[in-house]
């Protein structure tokens, strides 16, 4: 298992971790098999969508502050619940295929860290399952 530290700067925003994932898959030289990419925070997750327009980016987490609204009938103490219940509608993690050497994504797929809290500094973990 690999794992890297990332800084947010935001309250809500998306951070491209694309390269990162396909360095730590480069270095395990493993030829066929999946990448489990996983988000070890209750207010954040990881997604994968389109990475050529940010505008993607920008409409999701905008329809998801509509869903979860900053103010609402909350019952959790530190007021962070719109984070927690965005981090459990995007996901804790996403594994992706690797196929000779590299991450199978489509032509616009990009990975993204999706930081529900920030800002902070979070942790990715990596782990590379040969086949």
């Amino acid at each position: 298992m690999i794992s890297f530290s990332l800084s947010t700067s935001q309250q809500t925003e998306f951070l491209d971790i694309t390269r990162e994932v396909e360095k730590i898959t480069l270095k395990a030289q493993v030829s066929e098999g999946l990448a489990l990419v996983y988000c070890p925070h209750t207010t954040a997750g990881i997604t994968i969508n389109e990475g050529a327009d940010p505008s993607v980016q920008e409409d999701i987490l905008k329809i998801l502050n509509q869903i979860v609204p900053s103010k609402g009938p909350y019952r959790h103490g530190e007021g962070n619940s719109p984070a927690h219940i965005k981090a459990s509608l995007i996901g804790s993690s996403v594994s992706v295929v690797i196929e000779n050497g590299r991450l199978l994504l489509g032509r616009w797929q990009s990975l993204f860290f999706c930081e529900f809290d920030g800002p902070r500094t979070r942790q990715v973990f990596i782990k590379i399952i040969a086949q």
